[in-house]
């Protein structure tokens, strides 16, 4: 009987212990931030602010797979998508920070959560688009990286390379927001050099990737260079929009490093990674909670640096000076 007894207390002592044991929160078992990053679609410059946002994570001292969770989901430039995967980020996913990646992408989070910090990577004209109230005071649940192109310095940049430039042609796409933003700060920009060096501008509309070839061959031979702004449909298109121009000799010069990457002559060009990573670090700060969303200005100061391609300039018989290339070897980049 008493060795009975022992060995009910025993066995009520282990259980206690047990319970209590499993009870008791560990280090390992505290619960792993989780980033959700929304994409409008895949093509190198979204892609390298996606690189970029885990790189300001990592800066912030967040590693995906070791204290941070990060889900992803890429829409393929589908609405649709963009409203399941929103939600999915933001309940079933129970994401502690979204990034939108682009404006549709922003603007479809801010649709599906009012609570939930929101972070814009890359959005041109986050008031035009309703995401915040102004850029200094956001005043809500959203905050983020905004990329207003350098227009001025581009134009000048375009004049200083084709000094006997008279017509400029300009392609984008309607809808797009950021393009459209981009458009109209190319529109105030322009003036001086229309009235100065006596510009013709020609601008020119697509709707979808399917336009582009059409009306890039007739705007390629009505005007002797090509502005491209901030425009997700351009960029997806951009081997389309070059193959049209090579048959002219027209170069092109794009708002983003990554369409000169991809056959644009040159550029002053904000980095898309470096947009990425100043929204990465946001959101880490936001993890900690340093920051809130209603009280941190935009971030609208991302890096601009020259960058050429001579490989292409090469391709159309164009000369970019020495005194560029040696530029853009030290404060941006060179394509060889």
């Amino acid at each position: 009987m008493k060795r009975m007894i022992a060995l009910i207390s025993a066995l009520v002592v282990f259980l206690g212990v047990a319970f209590f044991t499993t009870k008791k929160p560990t280090a390992s078992t505290a619960k792993v931030p989780t980033v959700g990053i929304l994409q409008l679609m895949s093509h190198p410059a979204l892609d390298q602010i996606h690189k970029g946002i885990i790189a300001g994570l990592k800066d912030e001292g967040y590693v995906q797979g070791k204290n941070l969770k990060v889900v992803f989901r890429n829409a393929e430039n589908d609405q649709s998508n963009l409203k399941t995967m929103s939600q999915t980020l933001v309940e079933r996913a129970a994401s502690d920070v979204v990034v939108g990646i682009a404006t549709p992408s922003a603007q479809a989070l801010a649709n599906t959560t009012t609570t939930t910090p929101v972070l814009m990577g890359a959005v041109t004209d986050p008031v035009g688009a309703k995401l915040v109230r102004s850029i200094a005071h956001p005043g809500g649940n959203i905050t983020g990286v905004s990329d207003p192109a350098p227009v001025a310095k581009q134009l000048a940049l375009i004049h200083q390379l084709m000094p006997e430039l008279k017509t400029l042609g300009v392609i984008s796409t309607l809808s797009d927001d950021s393009a459209q933003a981009d458009v109209r700060r190319f529109d105030a920009a322009v003036k001086p050099f229309v009235k100065k060096y006596g510009w013709t501008i020609k601008k020119y509309n697509v709707s979808s990737t399917n336009d582009v070839n059409q009306v890039a061959q007739a705007m390629t031979a009505a005007v002797q260079a090509v502005w491209v702004p901030t425009d997700n449909t351009i960029a997806s298109a951009m081997q389309t929009l070059v193959n049209v121009t090579n048959t002219k000799n027209v170069p092109i010069f794009p708002t983003v490093d990554t369409m000169v990457k991809e056959g644009g002559v040159a550029t002053m060009s904000i980095s898309q990674f470096d947009l990425g990573e100043r929204t990465g670090k946001m959101a880490g700060k936001l993890l900690k909670g340093q920051i809130k969303t209603a009280t941190t200005p935009v971030d609208t100061h991302p890096r601009s640096d020259l960058v050429v391609n001579l490989k292409q300039a090469a391709k159309i018989g164009f000369k970019i000076p020495d005194a560029l290339v040696q530029q853009a070897e030290k404060h941006g980049e060179v394509i060889k």
